[in-house]
């Protein structure tokens, strides 16, 4: 079976069974010794994945054994927390959010109480840990392949999630100045914490550079007196700093009007995002783009939202030099300490529809604007090259094979 060109994964897996940080605990727990190689690697993935055994399959990944230091393992959970102590600090206080799914919330729970004491600890920190779930309230209606709207067996429609677009009501409800956003697999061993806090560093003072030219040019425009030389000295540094990018008529508005785009465009949230070579992974990228009305702007853009079949499209795709591993780092406050509203810089024409099934049958799944796709369309946005090092992320069991996962 494993030798079959359709089960490489299941060979890689295989072969590195003894590799995985699981392993001791998995083969330590099986009730009987396995008589052949083909009895064992039944039994081990029996006893990892099935409710009679460690029941892997119902865990959240972040609750997943990555990392292994000796006799011990570390989950996602527990690397972030040592990230979060690393640079998410204020002052003595580190604070997490993790958004998670409502089943889940008793093993998070657990997992804090065992880790994040100890932890801190060793960090000379304190962790503020808050949680939220993706709200029903943006599940979005499936349909048919006929565009009929899908009911279950029992003729109730049929609700589903609506991406991680839908998170931006909980990025939203963040109180906070500044905010690290990366998916819960791209974490590494503690060997390499220090890049990782060294390139976080880097996005984030290069955000607080230009956001703070940002507000002292935003106050100065409400508060001082306005002309020419503060309005091309402003125009300057939002295309040449943010990106922004201007009609060709701005030149022939009045002064009063410059003045309304110009402030317009200085209160809006940035983002500063981490950008790595593209080596074939497969996702989004830097792109810009130009929009219907014909505005540019600096996007990321997944293939999903690209059509493939224009070869002149397909060609751009595919020479991107550039792929986004999520990293970012955002700014939600405007020159005056205001908390900005996410949810009035989104494209909402910017949703995914994506082929599913339910119980056998096709349908249709609207997925919303992507959190950091359309959901930040209208956002000020930069792109930073990181080293390919910093991006590590666990899409497979198989890649915790990578040397980065390895001890």
């Amino acid at each position: 079976y494993v030798n079959l060109p359709q089960h490489k994964g299941i060979k890689t897996f295989y072969e590195g069974l003894q590799r995985f940080p699981f392993f001791d605990e998995i083969s330590g727990s099986l009730s009987a010794t396995p008589q052949t190689q083909g009895e064992m690697l039944y039994a081990f993935v029996s006893e990892m994945l099935t409710e009679r055994g460690k029941n892997y399959g119902f865990y959240p990944k972040g609750l997943l054994p990555f990392h292994r230091y000796g006799n011990r393992t570390a989950t996602p959970f527990v690397e972030h927390l040592k990230e979060g102590a690393a640079y998410g600090r204020s002052g003595s206080v580190s604070r997490l959010h993790f958004t998670i799914s409502p089943q889940h919330w008793d093993l998070f729970q657990a997992e804090e109480k065992s880790f994040a004491g100890r932890i801190a600890a060793a960090a000379g920190c304190d962790f503020e840990i808050t949680y939220s779930y993706q709200k029903e309230s943006t599940d979005t209606l499936a349909v048919t392949p006929e565009n009929e709207p899908f009911r279950k067996e029992n003729g109730q429609l049929l609700f589903r999630p609506g991406g991680h677009g839908a998170l931006l009501e909980n990025l939203n409800e963040q109180e906070a100045d500044l905010l690290f956003i990366k998916n819960i697999d791209n974490v590494v061993p503690d060997r390499s914490l220090d890049e990782i806090v060294a390139w976080k560093e880097v996005l984030a003072g290069y955000l607080l550079k230009v956001q703070s030219k940002a507000f002292s040019f935003h106050r100065m425009l409400v508060d001082g007196t306005v002309d020419h030389d503060l309005l091309k000295r402003v125009h300057a540094f939002l295309e040449t700093g943010l990106n922004v990018r201007f009609p060709d008529a701005f030149p022939g508005y009045s002064l009063e009007e410059q003045m309304a785009v110009l402030i317009d465009k200085l209160s809006r949230p940035i983002r500063v995002c981490g950008m790595v070579r593209n080596e074939g992974d497969p996702g989004g990228g830097p792109f810009w783009i130009t929009d219907a009305m014909g505005n540019e702007s600096l996007q990321i853009v997944e293939s999903a939202q690209v059509d493939l079949e224009d070869e002149t499209q397909l060609r751009i795709f595919e020479k991107a030099t550039h792929f986004n591993p999520v990293d970012l780092v955002c700014g939600v406050r405007d020159a005056f300490g205001k908390k900005l509203d996410l949810l009035q810089y989104v494209n909402s024409k910017l949703g995914f529809i994506a082929s599913k099934t339910f119980e056998g049958r096709e349908l249709k799944a609207l997925e919303l604007p992507g959190l950091w796709n359309g959901g930040m369309a209208y956002w000020n946005t930069v792109f930073v090259e990181v080293p390919g090092s910093t991006f590590n992320p666990v899409k497979t069991v198989n890649d915790l094979l990578k040397a980065a996962h390895q001890p």
